[in-house]
């Protein structure tokens, strides 16, 4: 088994000079640590995680409470998951993944025991029962969402209220009168899923500001209720000219409802999502969306945790509640409309019921 002496003699350094520029305790020559790292992939050298816990008091771990829950769209939460790992390996960490039901429980036994060097929590609800624990564990915590009570952690989230108005005002700028928001479902809303109202109550007022004629409906998670709802919805308001998507399976089901429809965008209707561009990719959605960002939101929470993890000083700097502006990709899925959208007789004619 490799060891650090042999990191060292292959470096031409010390052991301690070795460790030192491993562990980043001490400061060490750029050369130096680049002559270490040198050593250290030629040698395939891993530290021994339990000897590296005594000597440092840190695991190199941080632990990611995230579920994937039946009324929310598990490749969604996927993308948030990798945002936070890919990040934490960069750093060097591993992540320990709780995917326990009793969230608060769970944070509890693994900060208690030391398991982990800091905590990184998705699925955060408005009054979300694990912030207690995490505020009186002695390991840091980063947020990824908005709770109600953000003290004592930081927090970072999209900013929903802007992307409801951004969303709104892009379909009124090309002329839109009447439009339909498609939200994640009810319960997720009323479980304490804060994003769903922060978008969705922003739209409404800015359509109220902007005379605007808003629908704005719950969806559902999986199809194919997903898809019977947007049929539904596409009956129910024919004079609607354009389609808002605060639901990651909605965007997902919306191509096969409008083609069973004889639709098309944005001739038809014109269309806006909020989800990710990788997401766009994976289920090929031709829409113009918000940017969500879930990457980028992993990355910052992660090397906020880490930057306290790794200094005492930093751990007692004021906490940090951090936005991400939304950003528009286009990709021409929204027009002017050409006035309402023919959706009963397509479906009719599409022999749909």
């Amino acid at each position: 088994m490799v060891t650090i002496g042999d990191v060292a003699r292959t470096a031409g350094v010390s052991r301690s000079t070795a460790s030192y520029a491993l562990s980043g305790k001490r400061s060490v020559s750029p050369e130096v640590r680049r002559q270490v790292a040198e050593a250290v992939r030629q040698l395939g050298y891993t530290p021994n995680a339990g000897a590296r816990a005594l000597a440092t008091s840190q695991t190199m771990v941080i632990g990611l409470l995230a579920r994937f829950l039946e009324d929310e769209f598990a490749p969604a939460m996927l993308q948030y998951i990798t945002g936070v790992s890919d990040t934490a390996r960069e750093l060097g960490y591993d992540i320990l993944l709780v995917t326990e039901a009793d969230g608060a429980r769970a944070l509890r036994r693994i900060t208690d025991s030391r398991m982990v060097d800091g905590v990184v929590l998705l699925n955060v609800a408005h009054d979300d029962v694990r912030l207690p624990v995490l505020r009186a564990a002695p390991q840091p915590g980063a947020l990824v969402g908005l709770p109600g009570d953000c003290s004592g952690l930081d927090v970072f989230d999209l900013d929903f209220e802007e992307a409801g108005r951004l969303m709104v005002e892009h379909m009124h700028r090309l002329g839109h009168h009447e439009l339909v928001l498609v939200s994640q479902p009810e319960h997720v809303a009323r479980r304490g899923g804060a994003y769903v109202w922060r978008l969705r109550d922003a739209a409404i007022e800015q359509a109220r500001v902007r005379g605007i004629r808003l629908h704005a409906v719950f969806g559902e998670s999986r199809q194919p209720e997903v898809g019977a709802i947007l049929h539904d919805l596409l009956d129910a308001h024919p004079g609607a000219t354009g389609i808002l998507l605060n639901n990651e399976a909605a965007a997902a089901a919306l191509p096969s409802v409008l083609h069973a429809r004889g639709l098309t965008v944005p001739d038809d209707l014109s269309v806006v999502g909020r989800y990710s561009d990788e997401f766009a990719r994976t289920f090929s959605l031709p829409y113009s969306s918000i940017e969500s960002a879930p990457d980028r939101l992993g990355n910052m929470a992660v090397r906020q945790l880490v930057r306290r993890i790794g200094s005492a000083e930093r751990r007692n700097e004021p906490y940090v509640v951090r936005f991400l502006s939304p950003e528009f990709t286009d990709r021409s899925s929204t027009g002017a409309p050409r006035g309402p959208a023919p959706v009963g007789r397509a479906r009719r004619s599409a022999g749909l019921p």
